[in-house]
């Protein structure tokens, strides 16, 4: 039987490697993703994921479920809100990006309340119904298959539970586009050589940006899989959007 085709940035593959070749890109920028995303955003990443944050309306004794948790922003953001009264699972596909948002957060004093689990976004390890939340910041985009990881999200959130996504956009006004372009296209590309001298990841990186669907396409994807009340916000005028949805 053939495989079936998949897109990795601008490039067709194998669905069976996408896995693959999303894990080498991600522990090649391990390392330095932090810096790369302060460097990138010029800072902004960080006002976009607290403002994301604060939507979820968290309590103490919430259970959060951080698919592509990385290195822990999201996580640790969750967990100072829930005041270190709750608890948050850390789950990415990456084990070189969990590992460095382990000792990140281990250092700073975070080992309570934070679980760190290697496993598939679309093959989530845990029983239906056992999550208050369920966030991902970044990384759906690389997930080879989209509606398959938001369903699911949807089995392992509880009734009444809320999922949130973060995610880079479209932008919104189409004045600042061709600048946006040049930025993405031609320095970040170049900042990832510098600093991390690999080029060829941050390349795929702003190109699975621009593969991503639009706002209403992704509402409607995220609506597909059983989510009402979905809804969006766009930051930055629309480089990146912060998208909700219940479970009923």
């Amino acid at each position: 039987m053939r495989d079936t085709t998949t897109h990795f940035g601008f490039t067709n593959v194998p669905t069976s490697e996408k896995v693959k070749k999303v894990r080498d890109v991600f522990d090649s920028v391990a390392p330095k993703y932090d810096l790369m995303n302060d460097l990138m955003s010029m800072g902004v990443h960080r006002l976009w994921k607290r403002h994301a944050i604060s939507k979820l309306n968290l309590q103490p004794g919430d259970h959060a479920l951080d698919l592509a948790g990385g290195t822990g922003d999201l996580a640790l953001l969750m967990q100072k809100r829930m005041t270190r009264s709750g608890r948050v699972t850390i789950c990415d596909i990456n084990y070189s990006m969990l590992d460095q948002g382990r000792h990140r957060l281990t250092d700073e004093g975070w080992l309570c309340g934070m679980e760190w689990v290697q496993a598939n976004a679309e093959e989530l390890p845990y029983p239906s119904n056992c999550f208050d939340v369920v966030t991902i910041g970044f990384g759906i985009r690389n997930v080879t298959n989209i509606p398959q990881a938001l369903s699911e999200m949807f089995r392992v959130l509880k009734p009444g539970g809320k999922l949130m996504v973060l995610e880079f956009s479209k932008i919104a006004i189409p004045a600042l586009r061709p600048l946006y372009d040049l930025y993405s296209f031609k320095l970040l590309p170049e900042i990832g050589h510098i600093v991390t001298k690999d080029r060829d990841s941050y390349q795929y990186l702003v190109e699975s940006i621009r593969m991503f669907p639009d706002q209403e396409s992704f509402k409607a994807m995220i609506e597909a899989a059983g989510f009402f009340n979905v809804r969006y916000e766009n930051l930055s005028a629309g480089i990146s959007a912060i998208h909700l949805g219940y479970k009923v």
